[in-house]
């Protein structure tokens, strides 16, 4: 019915940048707020950054100033520009949505399968 599909993973060097992004496939009214995530194997789930429909963000404290969170609603697609880059960012980051199905349908949870970034010398 919906998916969320991430891209733009890869590896980076410290100081560097990535470019991620989120699209949304599917049948669904609409999506409200949608956020990044970030995981290492043996830790958390972490929250990065959350963005609301009208584009209002949210960051966490250890990428702001760093990262910068947008969205095309248009496109269904979500972004998040990654600069200066540390080793501490590497993780799998997983995109996240709260949608409706329908115009009557209450909030639904949805994440996506991840995408691995990597930052090393």
């Amino acid at each position: 019915q919906m998916q969320l599909v991430e891209s733009g993973g890869g590896s980076a060097q410290p100081g560097g940048s990535l470019r991620l992004s989120c699209a949304a496939h599917g049948l669904f009214f609409s999506i409200s707020t949608m956020s990044w995530y970030r995981q290492v194997p043996d830790g958390q789930r972490e929250l990065v950054a959350t963005i609301t429909s009208a584009g209002d963000t949210d960051y966490n404290e250890s990428v702001e100033g760093r990262f910068s969170l947008s969205r095309d609603n248009a496109k269904n697609t979500m972004y998040l520009q990654m600069n200066s880059l540390k080793p501490e960012d590497t993780a799998v980051y997983y995109c996240y949505g709260q949608f409706q199905r329908t115009i009557v349908s209450s909030l639904k949870d949805i994440w996506g399968q991840g995408t691995q970034v990597t930052v090393s010398s």
